[in-house]
């Protein structure tokens, strides 16, 4: 009997393959950091019952009808706004993506990235790097305190959680806004429910976690950073969507925001030429939000468990319902 065929967009290592290989005909594109051509992943799909992809991928009608044995698409994500759902239910494709592996990592991230904005450590490596260290000075690269400071958590999932878990540590005060409110989060962590308005106003860090929705489309936009402290520091790990860069950009330059962290952007990759990366109070990074060794395993694991269990009839595990 002939093996289900599965279609990966990027090279991963075999290891993770190997227990797989004897259920599935696996093919894989050769390059890890250069994305499929849309030819090659239409080509490759259209004999298919499985695809592992990536963000990088545009899953939409066209994928669906060409790939017309197609059963599953495991998305190599939490998010999954690459992914026509609409059309996917139409041709009865199962998604799925990777919640939950992921969570702690992509915390670690963003508290990361808080701490190097507030401390400017991204600043200060590169200061000694073009030998400027000349001596001591009282203020040589002063940066902001993070310990006892206001956190303010736009979408309070899991990993906006594990956020406000880690800024309990720091003693921070925290504040979320969420489309629902969490009152077992609020409990367990201590977290504040207010509106979107209060939280830019009282602050002094602003955490994006919102996932890319209509309703969250620029909701960092010129108002918003306008109700901010001038002294905040915005922090974004959740979809380059939901900020409007020019904006940004703007409050930046007139200081109406002191600082910004950045994983995500509107457009991917960015080039050197970026206004937001002339910015010496602007960290930016090439979206490795769960970019661990172990973590990014995990996922491929999960991807692989949900593609099987569609096809093999136990069921995904995390379907995109």
């Amino acid at each position: 009997m002939e093996k289900p065929k599965l279609y990966i967009t990027r090279k991963v290592p075999e290891k993770i393959l190997e227990p797989f290989q004897q259920d599935f005909t696996i093919s894989m594109w050769k390059y890890e950091e250069e994305p499929v051509p849309r030819e090659v992943l239409l080509k490759e799909i259209s004999d298919s019952q499985g695809v592992l992809c990536m963000l990088s991928e545009t899953m939409d009608r066209e994928v669906f009808n060409t790939g017309s044995s197609l059963q599953v698409v495991a998305n190599l994500a939490v998010g999954y706004d690459n992914i026509d759902l609409h059309a996917a239910r139409e041709a009865g494709v199962v998604v799925t993506n990777t919640p939950g592996v992921l969570t702690e990592s992509t915390a670690d991230l963003a508290f990361s990235l808080l701490l190097a904005t507030a401390r400017r450590i991204v600043e200060a490596n590169q200061y000694i790097k073009e030998d400027k260290w000349k001596q001591w000075s009282p203020y040589l690269l002063a940066g902001m305190d993070v310990h006892n400071k206001t956190i303010g958590i736009v979408g309070m999932g899991r990993i906006g959680e594990a956020i406000a878990r880690r800024a309990q540590g720091f003693g921070m005060e925290i504040l979320y806004h969420n489309r629902s409110r969490k009152v077992e989060s609020e409990k367990q962590i201590g977290a504040t429910y207010v509106d979107y308005a209060t939280l830019l106003n009282k602050a002094d860090f602003v955490v994006s976690v919102v996932p890319a929705t209509p309703q969250t489309n620029q909701m960092f936009n010129k108002e918003a950073f306008q109700k901010m402290k001038r002294s905040s520091i915005f922090i974004n790990i959740s979809r380059g969507s939901v900020v409007n860069e020019n904006a940004l950009v703007e409050a930046l330059e007139t200081g109406e925001i002191s600082a910004a962290g950045l994983d995500v952007f509107a457009e991917e990759p960015i080039r050197s030429d970026h206004p937001l990366l002339n910015k010496t109070n602007v960290i930016c990074l090439p979206h490795i939000g769960s970019a661990s060794t172990e973590t990014r395993s995990s996922m491929l694991q999960l991807c692989l468990e949900n593609i099987s269990g569609v096809i093999h009839g136990t069921g995904p595990i995390t379907e995109v319902k």
